[in-house]
């Protein structure tokens, strides 16, 4: 279970309050960056990213660090 960062955090990083996000959105915002990290890893041969972390908290703490954002078409 993820604790940090939280969904509502995450939320709130992604949405505006005239133009929220739901958490189904963030869901799978999170879910296909993850599955790019994954992807990333098996091409380059890599077992783990740094600090042991997990990919879907990797791609949680790239929302949160601004380098990911939603577009809507």
């Amino acid at each position: 279970m993820i604790n940090e960062p939280s969904v509502d955090a995450l939320v709130r990083k992604l949405g505006t309050e005239e133009d929220p996000i739901s958490r189904y959105e963030l869901c799978v915002l999170i879910a296909k960056r993850t599955r790019q990290i994954i992807e990333q890893m098996q091409s380059t041969g890599a077992t783990e990213l740094p600090g042991k972390q997990k990919e879907i908290v990797a791609a949680c703490n790239e929302v949160m660090s601004g380098k990911i954002r939603i577009v809507r078409d």
